[in-house]
């Protein structure tokens, strides 16, 4: 094992933590049309996903703590993106929560940020939901609780 790797695998108390080999994007959306859209575009990119129809589901599959990403429409029917925030601080979770809005607005965007988001998208821009993802992706590496996406897959990395 590289120190590198070791490095990753221990926190500050020298105990393992949560290191997972390959990356994990969870897509919260009660749209379908709109999930199929963001994965089939992350998958041209190699990044795969698993999808959540409601606030609930996603909140439970996020505290599974597989996922690095979650990638959320900021409102569904059953409640507000700022679930996954709170689960992600309540379990101690690192996963980074990415919206992705119907509008982009600068003001909601940078009250967004300030309440814990990664970032945020239009969902007309699709492909720089590539770009938000690799960086989030990179954010969870850095922090240690993601798989070096370099060693995963080049297209990540890139």
């Amino acid at each position: 094992m590289n120190l590198a790797r070791r490095t990753l695998e221990q926190n500050r108390s020298g105990l393992p933590s949560k290191v997972h080999d390959e990356p994990r994007i969870l897509i919260v959306c009660d749209d379908n049309s709109e999930t199929a859209r963001l994965t089939a575009v992350l998958r041209s990119a190699g990044i795969f996903s698993d999808g959540a129809g409601s606030i609930a589901e996603g909140c439970e599959a996020a505290k599974s703590g597989r996922f690095q990403v979650v990638v959320s429409t900021p409102l569904l029917r059953d409640g507000s993106w700022r679930r996954l925030t709170d689960i992600a601080v309540h379990y101690g979770l690192g996963f980074e929560v990415v919206l992705w809005a119907p509008h982009y607005n600068f003001p909601e965007t940078a009250e967004a940020m300030k309440a814990g988001a990664f970032d945020v998208l239009s969902v007309r821009d699709l492909p720089k939901a590539i770009e938000a993802t690799r960086r989030a992706l990179w954010a969870a590496y850095l922090r240690g609780t993601g798989p070096d996406p370099s060693a995963i897959s080049p297209q990540i990395a890139a």
